[in-house]
């Protein structure tokens, strides 16, 4: 890999232009990593969260350093009912199916009200949350590393955002995951924008370009909503 790239203003720009983009991009991830990891002993939960991300980290050097593999997979492999998928189709649409149902399988439990100990049985073990994220993180890595090859086609330059990116989202993580999984209300608000999420991979899928410039500012807007129920609820409870 050449790095003498870093001596042109270009590439830093794309450095930090990407870099950014990859934490907008990540926070769906640590969002789906918070809702899986909180039924986890307390303990296990960080551990957990960091394995999630170094597991991404990993997935998404590899696919930058196949990036020639990773375009053809965009070629058409199957044609139903006059629709052509490629395998990143497949991918995606699986992916979006995915969290179609671990959220609302989520929100099922949240809704009905079951106890901890209900939670408990239901709770995967530390290694088959781990699979889990493995799973989603696949999905969530072709969405990143097309971003990154749309904006610079250096591969130094990808490399080096996707890992600080990924820093700092594991610095932000646990602060996060405490957040969504003290206040209800904001779990079930997580999941259902994980359920936009992956109703807009499998979109995508079909060919369906869907701007998540849009779902990201439904997000905030509800988000913005919601922390000014919980300061009012606690400022008068």
């Amino acid at each position: 890999m050449d790095f003498s790239i870093f001596t042109t203003a270009d590439a830093w720009i794309s450095l930090l232009t990407l870099t950014f983009l990859e934490i907008v991009l990540g926070v769906d991830n640590i969002i789906f990593i918070s809702i899986v990891t909180n039924k986890l002993p307390v303990e296990n939960q960080k551990k957990a969260r960091n394995w999630g991300l170094l597991i991404a980290l990993g997935f998404r050097i590899l696919l930058l350093l196949s990036i020639s593999y990773i375009i053809g997979l965009t070629e058409p492999v199957i044609t139903v009912a006059n629709q052509a998928f490629s395998w990143k189709d497949i991918i995606l649409i699986a992916g979006g199916f995915f969290l179609l149902a671990k959220s609302t399988s989520e929100i099922h439990h949240k809704v009905e009200g079951k106890g901890q100990e209900v939670q408990a049985k239901a709770a995967s073990s530390f290694f088959a949350t781990i699979l889990q994220i493995i799973m989603i993180d696949i999905v969530f890595s072709f969405d990143s590393i097309l971003t990154a090859v749309g904006l610079t086609r250096h591969i130094p330059v990808m490399i080096i955002a996707v890992i600080l990116a990924m820093f700092v989202m594991m610095m932000f993580a646990g602060g996060i995951s405490k957040i969504i999984n003290k206040y209800p209300t904001l779990q079930v608000l997580a999941l259902s924008f994980l359920i936009m999420i992956g109703l807009t991979l499998i979109l995508e899928g079909f060919g369906v370009h869907v701007n998540k410039a849009f779902v990201y500012v439904a997000v905030l807007f509800s988000l913005t909503v919601e922390l000014l129920n919980i300061r009012f609820r606690t400022k008068n409870g």
